[in-house]
C-alpha cells in the first residue's frame, strides 16, 4: 500500500517489492550490485507505484541540456559516431549534450539526475536489464532508451536478422563451418539468437567463442588446428584490427584462406586494410533519432507506441570469398 498522505516514498517501493529501502536505494544509485531478479522487480514497482525522489521533479525553465549515458565497453567507433551524430542535432535543436561515463555503475548518471544537470537523458545501448534504467525511472525527467525494443520512449535496434545475414552470405558463398568471436556483453544476444537460427537453418557448423583483443592469438591457437572453421565472425571492433594481423602473421590469406565477417561501426570499417564484410551499426542514424525523440518528449509532442526498429545491415566488402578462393 502506498502513503495515502502524499507522495510516494522509497518505503512504500521497498514494501510493495518486498525488500529493504536500502536495497531500493541501492538500485536507483547502483552502490551496490544487486541481482538482475531483484532489480527488475524494483524497477516495476517504481513505474508502477510512479515513485519520484524527492526534488527532482523537472524545473519550470530547462537547461538546455540534453545527458547522454555511454556504458563502457570497447566499441568507440560506435560511441563516438553516435555522440557526434547526437551533438550535430543537438545543436540543430538548440540544445547542449552532457557526455555521461562511469566505469564502476550508475553513480555518474545518479549525479547528473539528482543535480538536475540535464532536462532529459539519452541512454547508448539499453539492455533489459540495465542497471541504468531504475535511476531514470525514479528521476522522473524523460529518457530516450536506445537499443531497447520495448516502449514510447525506445529507439529500437534489431540485431537479429544482422546475424542470420552473416550466417546466410557465408552459407551461400559455401561456408559450412563457422566460427563466431563474441564480446561478453549480453545486450547483444539478439545478434547471436539470429545467427544460431540461420546456422541451424543452412545446417551449418559454428562455434561461439568469447574472446577480448588480448586473447586472439589463443582463440586463434584453438579455432585453426586440424582444418578448423574457413570463416570467422567477429562480434567486437576492438578484435577486428588483432584477429586481421594476427592471421596475417600467421601465413593465412584474407579472404583466401579464411573469410572474415566483422560487427563494427563504419568508422573501424574505413581504418582496415581491407574493407572488411561487415554488419555496419548505424550509430549515426541511432544519435539522431535519439535527440530527435528527447527533444519532442521535453516539447510534449505524441510519440509512436511501438518505433520501428533501425535497420542494420550487412554490406559486403573484401573480406570473404568461397572456401579455399
Amino acid at each position: 500500500m502506498t502513503n495515502p498522505r502524499g507522495a510516494v516514498t522509497i518505503t512504500d517501493v521497498a514494501n510493495a517489492a518486498g525488500v529493504s529501502a536500502s536495497t531500493v536505494s541501492y538500485v536507483i544509485t547502483g552502490k551496490r550490485t544487486i541481482s538482475a531478479a531483484t532489480r527488475r522487480r524494483v524497477e516495476e514497482t517504481i513505474r508502477t507505484l510512479g515513485y519520484r525522489r524527492r526534488g527532482t521533479a523537472p524545473a519550470a525553465t530547462r537547461a538546455g541540456v540534453l545527458a547522454v549515458s555511454v556504458p563502457p565497453d570497447r566499441h568507440l567507433g560506435v560511441a563516438m559516431e553516435f555522440f557526434t551524430a547526437a551533438a550535430c542535432t543537438a545543436r540543430e535543436l538548440g540544445t547542449d549534450l552532457l557526455l555521461v561515463t562511469d566505469d564502476t555503475g550508475t553513480a555518474g548518471l545518479h549525479r547528473v539526475t539528482s543535480a538536475a544537470l540535464a532536462d532529459a537523458v539519452i541512454v547508448l545501448d539499453a539492455g533489459d536489464d540495465d542497471p541504468r534504467v531504475p535511476v531514470l525511472l525514479a528521476s522522473g525527467r524523460p529518457a530516450v532508451l536506445v537499443g531497447r525494443h520495448r516502449g514510447p520512449s525506445a529507439v529500437p535496434l534489431d540485431f537479429a536478422p544482422a546475424g542470420q545475414a552473416c550466417a546466410t552470405h557465408l552459407a551461400d558463398l559455401g561456408h559450412r563451418s563457422i566460427a563466431h568471436l563474441m564480446p561478453s556483453d549480453p545486450n547483444r544476444l539478439r545478434y547471436l539468437a539470429g545467427f544460431r537460427e540461420a546456422v541451424a537453418h543452412r545446417r551449418l557448423e559454428a562455434l561461439s567463442l568469447p574472446c577480448a583483443p588480448e586473447d586472439v592469438p589463443r582463440c586463434l591457437d584453438e579455432l585453426l588446428t586440424r582444418g578448423g572453421p574457413t570463416a570467422l565472425v567477429v562480434h567486437d571492433e576492438a578484435v577486428l584490427p588483432s584477429v586481421l594481423a594476427e592471421l596475417g602473421r600467421r601465413g593465412l590469406r584474407v579472404p583466401g584462406d579464411v573469410s572474415v565477417v566483422a560487427v563494427c561501426s563504419a568508422t573501424v570499417a574505413d581504418h582496415q586494410r581491407l574493407h572488411p564484410t561487415a554488419v555496419v551499426v548505424p550509430a549515426r542514424e541511432l544519435g539522431v533519432r535519439a535527440v530527435e525523440l528527447a527533444v519532442c518528449l521535453l516539447d510534449g509532442m505524441p510519440v509512436a507506441e511501438g518505433p520501428e526498429p533501425v535497420v542494420v545491415p550487412l554490406v559486403v566488402g573484401e573480406t570473404t570469398g568461397p572456401p579455399g578462393g
